[in-house]
């Protein structure tokens, strides 16, 4: 009896502290989630001066601080614009899809160099007098092959990325299909705070990330690039950079003017074919429900669902079944005995061959609907005969 009383207990034990895991895994996924999103690890893109992977800029960033250069670093316009006007600054500056070409020219201005890791064609032809991408190749060793001072200072360096330069505007480090670094000197009439202040243009992946700087003059090279002025404003453009007017168009402006209206109409007549075909409310009959249904018209459809299949062992097995519950219920058997017990059974009680009760209760399988009839009337008799031997109740008076 205590085993019995402990068996529900031990499940109910199991099933509850299953429910406590779950709650406990979900409040962990949800920690792990919300510290990521709200103050945790936060990724950063290549290129980035705060990132130490691989792709990214800190070591040159640390080394520009050795060398006495103050590295201040803007993840916004504004932030930019005020550090370059507090003093005379070289700014890097990614390629800046967001920005438009009068925002491109205003930093320029605003800044003493200014030195593009990652040029696209559009700053290269608003800020290097109309240079364009070139060709790519691997990663290889190429000599300076210029005059410019930090080429020539640091000798050999890797290039990727080339460039062909426009009019007035000197590559370095040349390549089959351009040049792996272009410099312009803009001069006082450009705008430029000083005379000297230049436009730069490089491969930053090649040259500049944590994995390359170490390599061949990449290291000379950036510092004689990015290092001439005490400050280096570091500019990484944010989507929330653009101007004004210069976001991306909306679906809706985008599409043709009949689209909405199409849609609407669309829409409604969606609504008008659900209510005209849909379900209407109330019941699904016109009496009153719970419906009684005689025992016999039950019976009578399931034997003409059977007859329309044609499975003649299927229809005997639900007749078997009902008999062997009527010989257990007659032989006091327990409703758990197998089948096999119960034809045992029923062979002692009657003193029959036991493979042939076990045949009329188990084993037999009828192919015709003769074989069926047949079968069935065996079973009637085999029930007959178990009654039989049954003592006759006398009803009291």
């Amino acid at each position: 009896m205590t085993a019995l009383a402990a068996t529900p207990t031990r499940r109910r034990v199991r099933v509850g502290a299953g429910w406590i895991g779950l709650v406990a895994a979900l409040a962990v996924v949800a920690l792990l989630g919300t510290v990521l999103v709200f103050g945790g690890w936060t990724p950063r893109d290549a290129l980035d001066p705060e990132s130490p992977a691989p792709d990214g800029t800190r070591a040159l960033v640390r080394v520009l601080e050795q060398q006495g250069v103050q590295v201040v670093v803007a993840r916004d316009r504004e932030a930019a614009e005020r550090a370059l006007a507090a003093a005379p600054a070289t700014l890097v500056l990614r390629d800046a899809p967001m920005l438009s070409d009068e925002a491109l020219r205003r930093l320029r201005t605003q800044a003493r160099d200014v030195v593009l890791i990652e040029p696209r064609s559009r700053s290269l032809d608003v800020l290097l007098n109309g240079s364009t991408l070139g060709g790519v190749v691997d990663e290889q060793t190429v000599d300076p092959a210029c005059e410019i001072p930090a080429a020539s200072g640091a000798g050999q360096a890797r290039v990727g990325e080339l460039y062909l330069p426009g009019p007035g505007v000197a590559g370095c480090y040349p390549g089959d299909d351009g040049f792996g670094v272009l410099v312009a000197n803009e001069g006082a009439d450009e705008g430029a705070t000083d005379g000297d202040g230049t436009v730069a243009a490089l491969d930053g992946l090649s040259v500049v990330t944590n994995r390359t700087l170490p390599l061949d003059g990449n290291a000379a090279l950036a510092l004689g690039l990015l290092g001439r002025s005490p400050t280096l404003v570091w500019y990484v453009p944010s989507p929330a950079d653009a101007d004004t007017g210069a976001a991306a168009p909306t679906l809706g402006d985008l599409t043709p003017p009949w689209v909405t209206p199409t849609m609407v109409l669309l829409l409604l007549a969606g609504l008008t074919a659900a209510v005209w075909r849909g379900r209407r409310f109330g019941p699904l009959v016109a009496e009153r429900l719970p419906v009684t249904v005689r025992a016999t018209e039950t019976t009578e459809g399931r034997a003409r669902l059977y007859a329309a299949s044609h499975d003649a062992a299927h229809a005997l097995g639900e007749v078997r079944a009902a008999t062997r519950r009527r010989l257990v219920r007659m032989l006091g058997l327990s409703p758990r005995t197998t089948p096999e017990h119960l034809a045992d059974a029923v062979a002692e009680r009657l003193g029959a061959d036991r493979a042939v009760v076990h045949g009329i209760l188990i084993e037999d399988l009828p192919r015709t609907d003769r074989d069926l009839v047949a079968a069935s009337d065996r079973l009637r008799d085999l029930e007959t005969s178990v009654r039989a031997t049954l003592p006759t109740e006398r009803t009291p008076r």
